[in-house]
């Protein structure tokens, strides 16, 4: 009796003496797909654990709206409380950062860092940027998100909007006397020691109290698959990627057998079509990178004196431009890496096509194909049928007509493995 009870005392108060704890999560990278992941797995453990906080460090260029909407959603929905934390000092949360920390609970930054500039960037599928209609359409809808969002949570939704419509970004100490954040901090352990006791609104208006005091900050760090796949998102990598795969594909068709041009240029071109999951497509762009390899073929069957050529290597390099449509640089490929390499590998394959072809039209010196065309003597009167010497061989041949000896042949066919078809030169 004393054992039961002493387990059921033990199974009531070991919740009481378990703390939950603060998940930390860190984001130094645009926001995108693998982000997105990140953050919403995080807030599902928070759940789970029945976490007090989550502290999310941002420092961010920005990056794609759709994953920016899903993380913003995620937050929202979320039973455990975000803190939105700029750091370290001199990192910013710009663009689709700014949304993300003004939707959170609560909103940090750190000294020497800064925030705003969230101006939607939009680039049509001609890779050039949106109309002045369109982009207003855009601005317009962001602005509207944003002051929604500050005004349910009781930020500044002026400041908000205008650094939607105006592009503007603000210190920390812009941000704190304007009412767009809740404080100004040096590390995470600050700001635990400043929110602890305190309430705070949810969005749902539900007011809960913080008791944060000697509760263990947990770092979540990305998992190996998340490293990986941001990995081989960047952009530059992405395209080098496509570039591999594409000429060792090639190169195994035009050479079967070869067997590692193939296999390599299989696993490249399908880590790039990993990568463009991750990242967003211009499909005509990709389509120009095809028909620039389709012109660098039609070069060499058809005598255009270099137009076809010309005409790839324009189509790879725009078709390379356009690739990545990303509203933000950190998500595009270097100009400066694009033009070289996409210039570099229109030469390669004009080469690589070029000895194919010569490859395939060159006459054949061995075997029995070898034979025809060499020139020879009969070494017997051929009636029609006789002996030549060709190839430093003698061979039983046939002709068509009567050749006397002496008379130079030419080889016309082989007809067996000791017989061949001549004509009189």
């Amino acid at each position: 009796m004393k054992k039961s009870t002493f387990v059921i005392s033990f199974c009531l108060i070991f919740p009481l003496l378990a703390q939950a704890s603060i998940l930390k999560i860190e984001i130094n990278n645009p926001i995108h797909p693998i982000i997105s992941e990140y953050v919403r797995n995080t807030i599902d453990k928070a759940e789970k654990e029945k976490a007090s906080l989550i502290i999310m460090t941002l420092n961010t260029p920005g990056g794609l709206d759709s994953s920016m909407r899903e993380i913003i959603e995620k937050i929202l929905s979320s039973k455990v409380p975000v803190v939105a934390f700029v750091s370290p000092s001199g990192g910013r949360s710009a663009s689709a950062g700014f949304f993300i920390a003004i939707a959170c609970d609560l909103f940090v930054m750190a000294p020497g860092t800064n925030t705003g500039a969230a101006h939607p960037v939009g680039i049509s599928i001609t890779g050039q940027k949106m109309d002045e209609t369109m982009e207003e359409k855009v601005t317009h809808d962001a602005a509207s998100y944003i002051k929604t969002l500050a005004e349910k949570r009781g930020r500044n939704s002026k400041l908000a909007e205008d650094a939607v419509r105006k592009s503007l970004s603000y210190t920390e100490e812009e941000a704190l006397r304007g009412n767009l954040i809740d404080l100004v901090a040096k590390d995470e352990q600050e700001i635990i020691d400043f929110f602890h006791g305190k309430k705070i609104k949810r969005f749902t208006g539900e007011e809960v109290l913080l008791d944060l005091e000697g509760e263990e900050v947990q770092e979540i760090p990305l998992s190996t698959r998340q490293k990986f796949l941001i990995t081989i998102s960047n952009p530059n990598l992405a395209y080098i990627l496509l570039m591999l795969g594409l000429l060792g594909l090639y190169f195994e068709f035009s050479n079967p057998g070869s067997i590692l041009p193939g296999v390599m240029g299989g696993i490249c071109l399908l880590l790039a079509i990993f990568s463009f999951q991750i990242l967003p497509i211009n499909y005509v762009g990709l389509i120009l990178i095809f028909l620039a390899i389709g012109l660098f073929i039609l070069e060499i069957k058809v005598q255009s004196y270099g137009i076809l050529s010309i005409g790839g290597i324009i189509a790879m390099v725009i078709g390379s431009i356009m690739l990545i449509d990303a509203p933000i640089p950190e998500l595009r490929p270097s100009l400066k890496f694009i033009i070289p390499v996409a210039v570099g590998v229109s030469l390669i394959f004009i080469f690589l096509i070029v000895l194919a072809i010569r490859a395939h039209i060159k006459k054949v010196f061995t075997g029995k194909e070898g034979l025809v065309g060499e020139i020879g003597t009969a070494k017997t009167d051929l009636k029609p049928e006789g002996k030549v010497f060709v190839h430093g061989e003698i061979w039983q041949a046939e002709a068509s007509e009567k050749i006397p000896k002496g008379s130079k042949v030419k080889v016309v066919e082989v007809l067996g493995q000791l017989k061949i078809r001549v004509e009189k030169i």
